[in-house]
């Protein structure tokens, strides 16, 4: 079987294309404000914000990975989860900024996948590259529970 369609499929409905079993990454933060994006269900708890730049962080590592580059090369300074909102950029502007840096990121990593599909080391990858849209998944529903909690 030729896994690089079904691959491929994986990353779209995970991030952006239309599912059967609910909203996808880039649906769960649609209509989301930055205020929204900014609350904590409790101290020391990740929001909505820094849980999209998380997805946007480990989109760049498989990437990185597969396309061999350099550490921290990332568009933020550190690694895994980003304290947000920054001191004074609490604002729909930077939001959207980062809502863009997870899309470049996701874009990014799809064209990177579906050029290592078509090598010899494309099939080496396989559980990396599915793992990352399950990924996506999995804070997708994060995120839909965030926004529940905020309604009580």
């Amino acid at each position: 079987m030729n896994s690089a369609p079904l691959v491929l499929a994986l990353l779209d409905e995970a991030y952006g294309k239309k599912t059967w079993h609910g909203p996808n990454l880039k649906q769960s933060i649609k209509g989301v404000s930055a205020k929204q994006a900014a609350w904590r269900p409790g101290p020391g708890r990740h929001n909505i914000w820094e849980v999209s730049l998380h997805a946007a962080y480990w989109k760049y590592a498989v990437r990185r990975r597969i396309e061999g580059g350099k550490r921290g090369s990332f568009a933020l300074k550190g690694s895994n989860f980003f304290a947000r909102p920054e001191k004074g950029k609490w604002n729909e502007k930077a939001w959207g900024a980062d809502k863009n840096l997870l899309n470049r990121e996701h874009q990014s990593l799809r064209r990177a996948v579906a050029k290592v599909l078509r090598s010899p080391r494309g099939a080496k990858l396989l559980r990396q590259l599915y793992g990352i849209a399950f990924h996506d998944v999995y804070h997708a529903g994060q995120i839909r529970l965030l926004r529940r909690l905020m309604e009580r």
